[in-house]
């Protein structure tokens, strides 16, 4: 089904063709003057200076030939050449009908060629706990996971956990050094390993902080966690034995905290699980041609004639052998590849990685470990930071685990839900946990990823504004008035896959309310594109503005005219689905009231 914008212009295309000049000129945007006029075509300003005509002239012509149009009420020809476009409400009435009609019930979506998509997002570190700074690959990622669902392609979420480097011969050193009678330390050993960890998640999280301190402060500490590394890394089987318990007790934690994100993960793969891959992926390398030695390291030049920045090439091996984080990520899609065949992978880090999945990116397709034509995506995304600009710290500075923030956030929602209404205990801590996710999600996602903001706690928990509270208040808003009107016998119309009676609009807010709900299909289909999911953002955002001011003015459920009242009816029913999906992709859910 095409856009609404998409129509609008094949009639203003149409128009212009008719006038003589290139229908091409007649693309039909959204107004950025919504209070002169809906859409505007600026095609006349391009055509004068291919047809030399002045501006006004060739929009005024093109503006005749829109007249008695079946689309468009109104265009108006304005100095120095805009066309402004007012459309008719009964064309808006009939696209909302076709929007409802879709039989897969995704309101107007094109389906694209099914593809598969693979999201790498989370990569927290095993042995650590989740902090803030954890917070918006997750989240941005979790989304963009959705969104990617929503479009009906086979979508897999891998964690890819950083399981398998230093941090790894850190922690088992630390460990000797504190219980060195341990099986997994005794190389004579032949017996089973016991099934429960020598270690608690609290003592883990914080034996690797002390070791990589130890570490920056004795070089003979850290040669033994080096020597550690390697000896996981080779197969001591006490080590891996040892490994696999920080594995697991890391992993229940991560799961814990990520379940209070509304996070799930199809893969929790890590750099350990294509470490075996890796001496076959140099041997292809080296053998392809594609590698050079630079100060004993093998890498792969990755420059291109075009570039006007300094690109190093992407190491492979260091000088003493050992793989680097871009060994196993070439390796890791390497695996994808071969097991999943993917023609999408998306990468959600920190911007400050931009350069190393460029030069990851570039060696992958230079050296045919993926085909030409797949994509390699990287969403670098900003900081997490406090009120101060800076990155977001706790009272004492230091970096606060993501867990404790969700608890502060939790009790402040609960205590306002408290103050607020007379509820009982276990029903507001209920909603609280509901909205308080729609807080910090919706308060990450609003923005763009690649920029850093500024968590404000009493901004992003407010009712008000630009939040997630002020979008699930809409959600049971539409709600309550639909309930009611089934407890005074209606019947809501059925808009899965059927055309709802939609009436011509008959007033300003009801055409603006209808005006935005045509709008899902296109933002829906740029976010995926675009793997940007705070265009889903500020689409509800206008959405719920736009309900909101119908509801303030429009008698809903006083109205005594039958087919209005329906028309209404179905309106609300059309908004709280687009609501209440788009909320889903961003990975929160609405509370029944509030």
């Amino acid at each position: 089904m095409k856009t609404i914008l998409e129509l609008i212009s094949d009639e203003v295309k149409t128009a212009f063709n008719k006038a003589g000049y290139d229908p091409e000129l007649g693309q039909v945007t959204v107004s950025n003057r919504p209070d002169l006029c809906e859409y505007q075509c600026n095609g006349a300003m391009a055509g004068a200076k291919v047809y030399h005509k002045a501006p006004a002239v060739i929009a005024a012509e093109v503006a005749d030939k829109l007249k008695d149009d079946p689309v468009i009420e109104k265009a108006e020809p304005v100095n120095p050449g805009f066309l402004n476009i007012t459309i008719k409400g009964s064309f808006l009435a009939d696209y909302l009908k076709q929007m409802t009609a879709c039989e897969d019930g995704r309101l107007g979506i094109e389906t694209p060629k099914k593809q598969t998509v693979i999201v790498d997002y989370g990569g927290a570190n095993v042995a650590k706990p989740l902090h803030v700074g954890h917070l918006r690959s997750a989240v941005i990622g979790e989304s963009i996971k959705r969104i990617s669902r929503y479009m009906g392609h086979e979508t897999i979420g891998d964690v890819h956990l950083g399981d398998w480097g230093l941090q790894m011969g850190l922690v088992i050193t630390e460990l000797k050094e504190r219980y060195p009678d341990l099986p997994y330390f005794d190389d004579s050993y032949e017996g089973e390993y016991p099934n429960e960890a020598p270690f608690t998640i609290n003592e883990l999280e914080e034996i690797y902080p002390t070791a990589s301190g130890k570490s920056k402060e004795d070089e003979e500490y850290k040669k033994r966690a080096m020597e550690a590394t390697a000896k996981l890394q080779n197969g001591v089987r006490g080590y891996r034995a040892l490994w696999q318990h920080i594995m697991n007790v890391s992993k229940a934690d991560l799961k814990r905290n990520y379940d209070a994100l509304n996070v799930e993960f199809d893969l929790w793969k890590g750099e350990s699980d294509v470490h075996d891959l890796i001496p076959d992926m140099v041997k292809y390398l080296k053998e392809g041609g594609y590698t050079r030695i630079s100060d004993g390291a093998l890498v792969v030049d990755v420059k291109e004639e075009t570039d006007n920045k300094e690109m190093p090439p992407c190491m492979i091996l260091k000088s003493d052998g050992a793989s680097l984080y871009n060994t196993t990520d070439l390796a890791t899609i390497m695996d994808r590849v071969k097991k999943y065949d993917p023609d999408r992978m998306v990468y959600l880090t920190d911007k400050r990685q931009n350069l190393y999945f460029e030069q990851v990116f570039r060696c992958a397709r230079k050296t045919g470990l993926i085909d030409p034509d797949k994509e390699l995506i990287h969403i670098g995304f900003g900081t997490v930071n406090g009120k101060d600009g800076k990155p977001f710290k706790t009272r004492d500075g230091g970096v606060m685990r993501l867990e404790y923030l969700i608890k502060d956030i939790d009790d402040r929602m609960y205590a306002r839900i408290k103050e607020n209404r007379d509820i009982d205990d276990d029903e507001a801590k209920a909603i609280s946990k509901i909205v308080s996710l729609a807080a910090i999600k919706y308060g990450d996602l609003s923005n763009q990823a690649s920029k850093d903001y500024i968590f404000d706690v009493d901004k992003f928990t407010s009712s008000e504004g630009n939040t997630g509270p002020y979008i699930l208040y809409t959600i049971v808003r539409i709600k309550s008035i639909l309930e009611r009107f089934v407890s005074e016998g209606g019947k809501l119309p059925d808009i899965e896959g059927k055309a709802c009676g939609f009436t011509v609009p008959d007033s300003a807010v009801m055409k603006s309310l209808m005006m935005e709900l045509t709008g899902f299909a296109q933002t829906v289909t740029g976010a995926y594109t675009e793997a940007a999911p705070h265009r889903i953002c500020a689409y509800i955002y206008g959405l719920a503005n736009a309900f909101n001011s119908f509801y303030h003015e429009v008698r809903i459920l006083s109205e005594e005219d039958e087919q209005k009242k329906q028309g209404y009816i179905a309106l609300l029913v059309l908004t709280l689905k687009e609501l209440s999906t788009c909320i889903d992709m961003l990975g929160f859910g609405a509370p029944e009231k509030m």
